[in-house]
């Protein structure tokens, strides 16, 4: 099967079924997705939607953040993992937005990478969600599963050639849903240690799956 045609099953699949699917962090505005992607790095979803609502109600947008110091912010992030870090660069960001861009969180990957603790991959999740640019954010769940699949080839060894990979084969209307669609599936489906290939219903034309055929029937 060529790589042509796994993208096709790819997209026709996630396309007739999960038509609109949605980051699983809980926000209300742009501000509030900033501060949870920050906070998501090496951090589940469940447990940042834990913390944010007692965070964003002490600090509903960036001016009041800004305001704020080490102390103070410190414990509403403490059960976040590296919480010192995440709280200096939470702060550090904020006076950014406030200094530099009015408040507002800027809509362009470049300006976004400005901010302190804002890396590629977050700042293409926020260009994604909120402005819905074509940006593929390339986690651990995306690199996984856009590699078993076999929609980006084994020498795009990093998450930069993958997301490079990823953006040209996928119509750029739907990378923005393309991004989500490995997330979800990688989180819940092609798991990293025991992919429930069982209960996959992409197993046609997944490379890792063909792989695992033909080592069993081999045995």
């Amino acid at each position: 099967m060529t790589k042509k045609e796994r993208y096709r099953h790819f997209l026709d699949y996630f396309t007739q079924r999960f038509e609109n699917p949605q980051t699983e962090l809980h926000f209300e505005n742009p501000y509030q997705l900033l501060v949870a992607v920050v906070l998501s790095a090496q951090c589940t979803d469940k447990r940042v939607n834990l913390t944010t609502p007692a965070l964003f109600e002490r600090f509903p947008d960036a001016f009041s953040l800004a305001g704020s110091h080490f102390d103070e912010l410190f414990p509403y992030i403490r059960s976040i993992s590296y919480p010192n870090n995440k709280t200096k660069h939470l702060l550090g960001l904020a006076q950014m937005l406030i200094g530099d861009f009015g408040g507002e969180v800027p809509a362009t990957v470049e300006e976004l990478q400005r901010l302190p603790g804002v890396g590629r991959k977050t700042a293409n999740v926020i260009a994604s969600v909120i402005y819905n640019q074509p940006t593929m954010a390339v986690d651990t769940h995306v690199f996984r599963v856009s590699k078993r699949l076999g929609l980006v080839s084994a020498k795009a060894s990093t998450p930069l050639a993958v997301e490079k990979e990823l953006t040209k084969n996928i119509p750029q209307d739907l990378i923005p849903k393309a991004h989500h669609w490995l997330i979800l599936h990688g989180r819940y489906v092609c798991v990293a240690r025991k992919p429930k290939c069982a209960e996959c219903a992409l197993t046609h034309f997944c490379k890792y799956f063909e792989r695992s055929e033909k080592s069993r029937q081999q045995q």
